[in-house]
């Protein structure tokens, strides 16, 4: 409720209480109190129900968040920890996830001067999720191949990692309930460039995969998620491997 509507609300319960006062007397005035007080109370308490909000909002995401936050902060050749990745990540989850909902609930005109309170709540959730130790994970690129397939199979996945030469771009062909996947496996310390993105692509169609993902320790650069966006190429951190499900028969074969 904006403080307009909360000043019209005040004075039409205010108008109506006073006209039944004069019928009813003591009880339509306690009555009227009563409302007025209500309504300020519920003012009151704004702040407090946007910041519950933003909140459950923000915890509903809050594994995938860790999860970004991770792929796109990286430290940088001259030791400098980089986070625009992750800057952008954030504000995008808020204006295409959080926005909508707190405009839906009547907070429209409570959002700008709020912002920072958001980027807060946000940094709070990711921030709460323990994700697994990185420490585990390969430090070499074709050890890092075989580590992201045994992720595949022990999701369900019949996984194997292609021959060094010859794969079409494929570091790893998997297969499940009749789905072929191919994935293109990089152990970076940087975010990732379309380039992946493009050689993967290429090799689904060679592969004949219904399937097509790039698989990182880092995030991804905006050029290679614009370029996976219409390609339908999936953008993944190898935590993601765990979860990942054969898509459905309709919904099966990427983009030609």
């Amino acid at each position: 409720m904006s403080a307009a509507k909360t000043v019209t609300h005040l004075f039409w319960t205010f108008v109506a209480g006073g006209a039944a006062a004069l019928v009813y007397g003591r009880p339509a005035l306690v009555a009227t109190g009563a409302g007025l007080a209500a309504i300020l109370l519920y003012r009151l308490d704004r702040p407090r129900r946007f910041r519950s909000l933003v909140r459950r909002v923000a915890r509903r995401h809050a594994r995938i968040l860790a999860l970004r936050r991770r792929q796109e902060c990286f430290v940088d050749a001259y030791g400098n920890t980089v986070e625009d990745g992750w800057l952008r990540e954030r504000e995008y989850f808020i204006e295409r996830t959080v926005l909508p909902i707190l405009e839906q609930r009547g907070f429209s005109d409570y959002l700008d001067p709020r912002w920072d309170q958001m980027i807060a709540i946000v940094e709070a959730a990711a921030a709460s999720v323990r994700l697994p130790d990185e420490t585990d994970m390969p430090e070499d690129g074709i050890a890092y191949e075989r580590f992201c397939a045994g992720l595949l199979t022990q999701a369900g996945w019949h996984a194997r990692p292609t021959q060094a030469s010859g794969d079409q771009g494929a570091d790893v062909i998997a297969e499940n309930a009749g789905t072929r996947l191919v994935i293109q496996c990089k152990r970076y310390g940087k975010p990732v460039g379309n380039a992946a993105v493009q050689e993967v692509a290429a090799a689904a169609r060679h592969w004949s995969a219904d399937m097509a993902a790039v698989v990182s320790n880092a995030g991804f650069t905006p050029a290679a998620r614009k370029l996976a966006a219409t390609t339908g190429v999936q953008l993944l951190h190898h935590d993601d491997l765990a979860e990942l499900r054969p898509m459905r028969s309709a919904n099966r074969r990427l983009p030609a």
